[in-house]
């Protein structure tokens, strides 16, 4: 639970601080993942504090969180950075297009984790009792303890060791942790500092 906190804040400040400043003058493909990154910011803020337990659990509320990851994840996001398209005012680094392969993978994953949170939504912050076993796994917030974002962002994405069907069954706590690390892990390699 305090990883998801910790991510989930993280997310949303850094999302918040970035993106305040980047749209001046943002037009056309990056004005519009600009746009995508701000509805994924204002998703985070939303969420967050249920996923805290600040307030009560909303199966709803996971799931609409999730539907925007969906929408601004995978292909939808990866289309909206086509070669050519850094530069100011966008804040993509160099290595989007250097290390597409790696980029587009965060991206693929991030996908898979919003839909997996879309159907795990009615699991809850954490398994309570017998909801398929898989409860006990999740001790450190994710079932894959040891890996980290950077794991991730190196390119050893989880994901391929998952399966949709498997992710699921784990507690919508842990898949929001799981989404709050795939997505500092690209901010962290893909994303340019604000200055």
């Amino acid at each position: 639970m305090m990883k998801s906190t910790k991510f989930g804040l993280a997310l949303a400040a850094t999302l918040t601080a970035s993106l305040a400043l980047a749209h001046g003058g943002a037009t056309g493909i990056v004005k519009e993942r600009m746009d995508g990154m701000v509805a994924m910011q204002k998703a985070v803020k939303t969420v967050t504090p249920i996923m805290r337990g600040q307030v009560d659990y909303d199966a709803e509320a996971a799931r609409a969180f999730a539907t925007s990851v969906v929408a601004h994840s995978g292909e939808a996001m990866t289309e909206l950075f086509p070669e050519g398209s850094g530069g100011k005012p966008s804040e993509a680094k160099d290595q989007v297009w250097s290390d597409w392969e790696g980029f587009e993978k965060l991206a693929m994953d991030l996908e898979i984790l919003g839909q997996a949170l879309f159907e795990a939504a009615d699991n809850g912050l954490s398994h309570q009792g017998g909801s398929g076993g898989n409860g006990s796994m999740m001790g450190g917030g994710t079932m894959m303890s040891g890996q980290s974002a950077m794991g991730g962002m190196m390119g050893q994405s989880d994901m391929n060791m998952m399966d949709l069907e498997m992710l699921v069954s784990m507690p919508a706590g842990a898949l929001f942790t799981r989404i709050s690390q795939t997505c500092s892990a690209c901010h962290t390699k893909y994303r340019a500092e604000s200055n």
